[in-house]
């Protein structure tokens, strides 16, 4: 096995404005070995998220990625060889892995995840992707039938699980997205009410002809000038469940935060909260049975975008950044 070579996908430049694949290089270790409470694992598939953008800036929920190193993502992978109790070779876990077809990861750190195909719902439906939009609506929105709910980004892998849920539960659905193809594929393909074409320029009165009643429910993914243009439509005592903020991530960030804060949220008593869908495991195996019956069902459909080859990591990464994916974008290694 030690002749095996590891290919990795290294981060060899913090970029100071947009991501591009100069910021990357691949490169070839030996393989790894693990040590006690340890597993090797064979990455499967590896998660691309906006997130992988934001660890560049520096530390948020989990520490920065640095120059020269394996750049961190999460992976689908397959336990080859364990020093750990409870796993065993031919396991399927999630974790950490990194950008590189082997990893050895503390067993602490992994969740063993059931065999199930496809293997790349793990990563999308059954992932951080379903789990990050049915915690972040249920607990945070508490959207209730005949409300309205508006979700940014919504073609990517969160917003087209979360517009999807909402309309489960008996909500009017409002999708904020780039581009008529993407709206036309919300309100077609995933049953949205509306569509909003943040490309068109007029966001706050498109979104005022298709929520004629106000906000309810914003689930936010981009922050910035959307969320100011939502904030001023949400109803009193509206939620605000702030996911992300991709707007922020790659090159040059807005010269104003979102304005009406406080001042809106005071006078509408709204509240605004943010979550890591970290703190929501003990309560993942309750939020698969609802969204495996959901699929099942075929309320909630599932849209992944594979690509194939460790080698194609970084332009997958830096074309999910310009909105080019539907539903969850991953790359089979």
């Amino acid at each position: 096995m030690s002749d095996i070579v590891n290919r990795q996908v290294l981060l060899v430049e913090k970029p100071a404005g947009k991501l591009g694949p100069e910021h990357f290089k691949m490169s070839e270790a030996p393989m790894p070995e693990p040590k006690d409470g340890e597993a090797l694992l064979r990455v499967r598939y590896i998660s691309l998220d906006a997130a992988n953008r934001a660890w560049m800036h520096g530390a948020t929920y989990r520490a920065a990625v640095e120059t020269n190193t394996v750049m961190a993502g999460g992976g689908i992978a397959e336990v080859v060889s364990s020093k750990a109790p409870g796993l065993v070779p031919g396991d399927i876990v999630f974790g950490d892995t990194g950008w590189q077809e082997y990893a050895v990861v503390p067993a602490k750190h992994l969740s063993k995840m059931p065999k199930l195909e496809p293997m790349t719902h793990l990563l999308s439906v059954y992932g951080i992707a379903g789990l990050t939009a049915y915690f972040g609506l249920l607990d945070i929105g508490k959207p209730k039938a005949g409300e309205t709910v508006v979700v940014s980004a919504a073609a990517g892998s969160v917003g087209s699980i979360v517009g999807q849920i909402a309309k489960i539960k008996g909500c009017r659905v409002v999708g904020i997205a780039g581009g008529k193809d993407k709206c036309d594929w919300l309100t077609s393909e995933l049953g949205f009410d509306a569509a909003v074409d943040y490309k068109d320029g007029a966001v706050f009165k498109a979104l005022r002809a298709a929520a004629p009643k106000g906000i309810d429910v914003y689930f936010d993914n981009v922050g910035g000038d959307i969320l100011e243009a939502c904030l001023a439509q949400m109803t009193n005592r509206g939620r605000i469940a702030c996911c992300g903020a991709i707007s922020q991530y790659d090159g040059v960030p807005s010269a104003h935060g979102p304005r009406g804060v406080p001042g809106l949220i005071v006078v509408k008593r709204l509240v605004m909260q943010g979550f890591i869908v970290m703190d929501y495991m003990d309560q993942r195996d309750q939020a698969l049975k609802d969204l495996q019956s959901w699929v099942a069902a075929g309320s909630l459909k599932v849209q992944e975008d594979i690509i194939d080859g460790l080698e194609n990591t970084p332009q997958a990464l830096i074309g999910l950044l310009a909105g080019e994916n539907r539903g969850k974008r991953m790359i089979k290694v």
